[in-house]
């Protein structure tokens, strides 16, 4: 009995944080479609500052993570396919990892690491500090003016980094490709282009733009449980970061699933 008392508060305390994320979420989306204008310049000025620091200053690092697992792509796939053949299929293999998958989870994870800790321990930051409540005593809705522009443009940021980070990847390989192997850009380009369809880049671009909201709900809702005690930022900073990677893994195995099973 004990067993299933605590099975059933678990499925409870999950369904409640998942109820409380999606209320978020759809907050957000509700304050970007039918609110934005309510305080825009203020709103405009986070959601500004939230893409500069999510998406630009990402970059770099981006760009060393894409190069290098292109090139680690492509010389897993030229070790093998010659041996079979197959080396038309070194296009085919660039969409399946990095289009498919490695564009929208690397970009992801990288957000998650710089910038998702940041939202939930600037969030919580404000929280201690009372920042938050003195908006409310205002009359300025938190979730309108803190969360909404931290949550679109986590989303921005994460759909222009997937594109990003599968363009430096595939360029990337034909760096080895080309001048290791010498084959054509014309041949290599026309076979990643052959192989990449409209599900392929539909799929990449619904799972960057879901994994980026994911990313800037579950960071600010973690953040915005810190009461008062500054011990907690931490704590809820590590819960924000588990709880994003988990979804975003669970999220990706559930749409790859659907599309290409």
């Amino acid at each position: 009995m004990r067993l299933f008392s605590f099975l059933g508060r678990l499925v409870i305390e999950r369904l409640r944080v998942l109820f409380s994320v999606l209320e978020i979420a759809s907050s957000a989306v509700w304050s970007a479609v039918f609110r934005f204008n309510q305080g825009r310049n203020a709103t405009l000025s986070v959601l500004f500052k939230q893409v500069y620091f999510t998406g630009f200053e990402a970059i770099p690092i981006i760009s060393w993570i894409a190069l290098i697992l292109g090139l680690i792509v492509v010389t897993q796939s030229l070790s093998i396919l010659p041996r079979f053949g197959g080396e038309g299929l070194i296009g085919e293999i660039m969409v399946w990892v990095i289009v498919r998958e490695a564009g929208p989870v690397f970009a992801s994870v990288i957000v998650i690491a710089r910038s998702g800790t940041a939202i939930a321990s600037e969030l919580g930051s404000m929280k201690v500090s009372k920042e938050v409540w003195s908006l409310e005593m205002m009359g300025i809705d938190p979730l309108h003016y803190l969360v909404m522009p931290r949550v679109i443009g986590t989303a921005i940021s994460v759909f222009v980094l997937t594109f990003y980070f599968e363009a430096v990847s595939i360029l990337g390989g034909y760096l080895l490709a080309g001048f290791g192997k010498n084959i054509a850009f014309s041949a290599y380009i026309s076979n990643v282009l052959g192989a990449m369809g409209f599900v392929e880049a539909g799929v990449s671009l619904l799972k960057s733009v879901l994994f980026g909201f994911i990313i800037g709900t579950v960071c600010s809702y973690h953040g915005l449980l810190v009461e008062k005690s500054i011990t907690q930022i931490p704590q809820e900073t590590t819960k924000a970061v588990i709880g994003s990677l988990r979804l975003v893994f669970l999220i990706d195995a559930v749409i790859t699933f659907i599309f290409f099973m």
